[in-house]
């Protein structure tokens, strides 16, 4: 699994690298077949008084990738949503991928004969 963190605006320090390697580790204990993972977190500077922090990711899994961004006056606070957001993405699509348990009805074991040998 690839991780990359950038940053547009902003520099990565190594404590806030850590920080979102330490919240997604919640992430691949739920789904292990993570291919690559590209974090990007913005400071956008609309007036002097309020700023916005932006954190997005792009998490590629085995044919899907999931898309997900999330926005807050604190940098921490747009990492905490974005994953607490991407993880039910995950999730779900986890969900989706081992829904297809139930077998169809055509390998099903055929009970017809049983019920006409009982008729006799």
């Amino acid at each position: 699994m690839n991780l990359t963190i950038s940053g547009h605006h902003l520099e990565v320090t190594p404590a806030i690298r850590e920080y979102v390697q330490a919240k997604l580790e919640r992430v691949k204990r739920h789904f292990d077949q993570v291919i690559d993972i590209a974090v990007i977190l913005t400071v956008d500077n609309l007036k002097e008084k309020e700023k916005r922090q932006k954190a997005e990711v792009n998490l590629r899994l085995s044919g899907k990738t999931v898309y997900v961004e999330s926005l807050a006056h604190d940098l921490y606070a747009a990492i905490d949503t974005l994953i607490d957001k991407l993880d039910r993405q995950v999730m779900k699509y986890k969900t989706k991928v081992q829904g297809h348990g139930k077998e169809a009805i055509k390998h099903l074991p055929d009970n017809s004969e049983e019920d006409a040998v009982v008729a006799v």
